[in-house]
């Protein structure tokens, strides 16, 4: 049974475009600082409640992992939004027909689009330095969700999220 769970995350994994992420931060930080971390107290993420929770177990376990530490009173706050957008659909095929004759002229035309209508997941981490009230690191996760896919798929989709979007964090120097 634990191949087939893992045959599946796999399939998932492989059928589903990998997350790329986008990073941006203040070059002038010292990341050294920063040692402990909470979420942002209003957070609003815009995911379901269990993916969320998910989201949140799974942010919390890979922070802990590299050594930050969750408290009360964080050096700094990560603030997670999350969104959907359709993928811009520019392939399309056209199909005309047109005439001419003795001062006539007409024409019909057809776009049929291609592609999918696939929605796509857009999840912005954003690191805010608790003394400063300021941003100081972001990390912009692209990718597709697949809204009926099962707890254990989208656990594995969150885990990938993860590590795409910490994968630089804090950057080299």
């Amino acid at each position: 049974m634990k191949y087939i769970k893992i045959l599946f995350t796999l399939l998932f994994l492989v059928s589903c475009t990998a997350p790329k992420a986008f990073f941006d931060y203040d070059t002038r930080t010292d990341f050294t600082q920063y040692k402990s971390y909470n979420f942002y107290p209003d957070i609003e993420t815009g995911l379901e409640k269990l993916d969320e929770k998910r989201l949140f177990r799974l942010t919390d376990s890979l922070m802990q992992a590299r050594g930050f530490v969750r408290t009360a009173t964080p050096d700094f706050y990560i603030n997670i939004e999350t969104g959907f957008f359709e993928p811009n659909n520019d392939g399309a095929v056209g199909v005309g027909v047109g005439g001419t004759g003795r001062n006539v002229g007409g024409g019909i035309s057809i776009g049929l689009p291609i592609g999918s209508s696939n929605h796509n997941h857009e999840i912005v981490f954003d690191l805010v330095d608790v003394r400063k009230d300021q941003l100081y690191w972001q990390a912009i996760v692209k990718g597709y969700f697949d809204e009926e896919a099962t707890p254990e798929e989208r656990e594995t989709y969150f885990r990938a999220v993860l590590l795409k979007a910490f994968e630089k964090y804090p950057p080299e120097k």
